[in-house]
């Protein structure tokens, strides 16, 4: 797996679709989509975004991949694309304020602990480096 600060392909990639998710009518119907297949009107129902943008988001979030759709007479199914797209909706969630579940459902980043050296001392104390490396 390339890292993205590798890749200006796969930075560009992840910003088109970071800004998918930063429209609050779509990650409104996305959050709703966690919880299963939905029809359109109960996604209006449930966000209370109403015609003709809700037609106009689920457009931009089937063009994103973000959403797939499931035809039943003149019914329409949507649902969320794939695991990737359910964990980006979570872990948004779990972010800014969702419940418990969504928290559950995130994988904590584990970040190295850094022994607290001179270096780290020194900047806890707020000392400059002159003073630190007694430069003088």
């Amino acid at each position: 797996m390339t890292a993205i600060h590798q890749s200006r392909a796969l930075a560009d990639v992840a910003v088109e679709k970071l800004r998918v998710f930063a429209q609050p009518q779509r990650l409104m119907i996305l959050s709703y989509l966690l919880g299963g297949e939905r029809q359109v009107a109960d996604i209006e129902d449930a966000t209370g975004v109403t015609q003709p943008a809700l037609s106009q988001q689920l457009a931009e979030l089937r063009r994103a991949d973000l959403v797939k759709t499931r035809r039943e007479a003149k019914q329409v199914h949507y649902r969320l694309a794939d695991d990737a797209a359910a964990l980006c909706v979570r872990t948004l969630e779990a972010m800014f304020g969702a419940d418990d579940f969504a928290l559950a459902q995130v994988e904590p980043v584990r970040r190295p602990v850094r022994p607290r050296g001179a270096i780290a001392a020194a900047r806890s104390q707020n000392i400059g480096a002159a003073v630190f490396a007694r430069i003088g």
